[in-house]
């Protein structure tokens, strides 16, 4: 008989009975609450032309590097799970790619992708029996015939979802059409874009004399120059906002910012263009940029998200042979005192800038970041990102930051990913993690109810729409 397929009203709340009493009656009042979701990859084609999605490994499957990265870890080829390569498409069959994962699912148990999918399975796809080799191809089939329904098109699983506004992050080169067509269409579904320019400021990525030469011919700027560099940046930064882009966000090794005079900029510059570039110029080149993107943020108002720290693409082959983002990035330590106070030193108490925070060094929660984010007017704290989004990982980001930054110090909860159904999963399992949480200082008399009930749903809707500028 076929193992059922049940998720716990309960899941995540505390053991004890007492606590997880609160904790049920606080997720009450933001179980419905509509999703803000601030941050994240999905592809703006989907909502533009909103056509249906094509299978179950194309849509949960292939785009995933937290599936593919453990089947990966497991012996199992990323030429035989969808995913495509430096060399286009795989050509492997999208219904053998699906049992080799339902044959590998196993190795999920205790992870959060786990909770992601089986939330997505029970309660989108309404299926009720577990994913395994047998269930495979009813899998296949059930999934692939409601996405080929009106109900389960991109914009009507958007409004599904109690979506209420999604941002996608696009690069300094994107054209935009795709958020035009959106705006366009008539359809009311609030997506919009976020300025991401690490191709154009990473002197290290194997694009950067590409990139930079689009740039200058999309903006008309010499960006082989340092002023008309930084105009070509003012421009895009521009036409992203004028598309609904109300962030900026930048990816870069360290949070390290520099203050340089011009003309130390110029000669910075002049180094890097010329090529090649050395560790450390590549390094200063982008503290410098950093600085310049927190300059530009005071004049047209745009958020600025760091997100430091990742060693990406640490799997040389994987690199060479599937390209970035293949699941090969691995979080390391990360310093942000002294890395941000040169910027800090410039702008930290202007009221017009808004910094958010993120990290994968959790070591650096409680001694640099809560202290940095409790203190500063223009920073604020993002939440567990990447591999500690997860149910311990936000726990661990509350219990290490809260006493320091308190609540209101953070931005809620994104989701920060590509996988388009698991968004109302995720911001599921936070809004559950943070009811446990408060839960707790609920039980210890630590804090009212009635002050918890508010907390959580800041937590999940009204700071990220604060935070955002949405």
């Amino acid at each position: 008989m076929a193992k059922k397929l049940v998720l716990h009203p309960d899941r995540l709340f505390p053991a004890d009975p007492a606590i997880r009493a609160i904790a049920r009656r606080l997720y009450g009042a933001v179980q419905t609450l509509p999703i803000i979701s601030p941050h994240g990859h999905t592809d703006p084609a989907w909502f533009a032309d909103n056509e249906p999605f094509g299978n179950a490994t194309e849509l949960l499957l292939a785009p995933d590097h937290y599936l593919y990265r453990m089947l990966y870890s497991q012996g199992v080829p990323l030429a035989s799970l969808g995913v495509a390569s430096r060399k286009g498409p795989s050509d492997a069959d999208p219904r053998d790619a699906w049992r080799l994962f339902a044959r590998n699912f196993t190795l999920f148990r205790g992870t959060p992708s786990h909770l992601w999918l089986s939330h997505v399975f029970s309660l989108v796809f309404g299926l009720d029996t577990v994913l395994d080799e047998k269930s495979a191809d009813h899998y296949f089939d059930s999934i692939g015939a409601a996405l080929r329904t009106e109900p389960f098109r991109p914009r009507a699983l958007f409004e599904r979802f109690n979506i209420e506004v999604l941002a996608t992050t696009q690069s300094p080169l994107d054209p935009l059409a795709q958020h035009r067509k959106i705006q366009a269409s008539g359809w009311n579904g609030r997506v919009i874009t976020t300025y991401r320019p690490d191709t154009v400021v990473d002197p290290e990525h194997e694009q950067f004399h590409d990139a930079l030469r689009q740039f200058g011919e999309l903006t008309g700027q010499d960006v082989h120059g340092w002023r008309g560099y930084l105009q070509a940046h003012r421009l895009r930064r521009a036409t992203f906002a004028e598309a609904g882009a109300t962030a900026t966000d930048h990816g870069h090794p360290t949070a390290r910012t520099a203050d340089l005079s011009e003309a130390e900029c110029e000669r910075l510059f002049a180094r890097v263009v010329a090529g090649p570039v050395s560790p450390e110029d590549a390094e200063l080149f982008r503290a410098q940029v950093l600085f310049e993107m927190a300059r530009m943020s005071l004049d047209d108002g745009l958020v600025m998200q760091i997100h430091p720290g990742a060693c990406r693409n640490h799997n040389r082959w994987l690199f060479e042979q599937y390209g970035r983002d293949k699941g090969a990035d691995v979080p390391r330590a990360t310093e942000y005192v002294s890395a941000l106070k040169p910027l800090l030193d410039r702008f930290g108490n202007d009221p017009r800038l808004s910094i958010i925070l993120f990290t994968l060094d959790e070591t650096s929660y409680s001694r640099e970041l809560a202290p940095l984010a409790g203190h500063y007017p223009v920073l604020k704290l993002g939440p567990a990102w990447w591999f500690h989004d997860s149910p311990q990982g936000l726990l661990r980001f509350r219990e290490q930051t809260t006493e320091t930054a308190g609540f209101y110090n953070t931005v809620g909860f994104n989701d920060d990913t590509r996988a388009f159904l698991s968004i109302p999963a995720r911001h599921d399992v936070a809004r559950r993690v943070d009811c446990a949480f408060l839960a707790r200082l609920v039980a210890e008399h630590r804090l009212d109810e009635d002050d918890a009930r508010a907390v959580a749903e800041d937590l999940a809707y009204r700071l990220p729409k604060a935070a955002y500028r949405l």
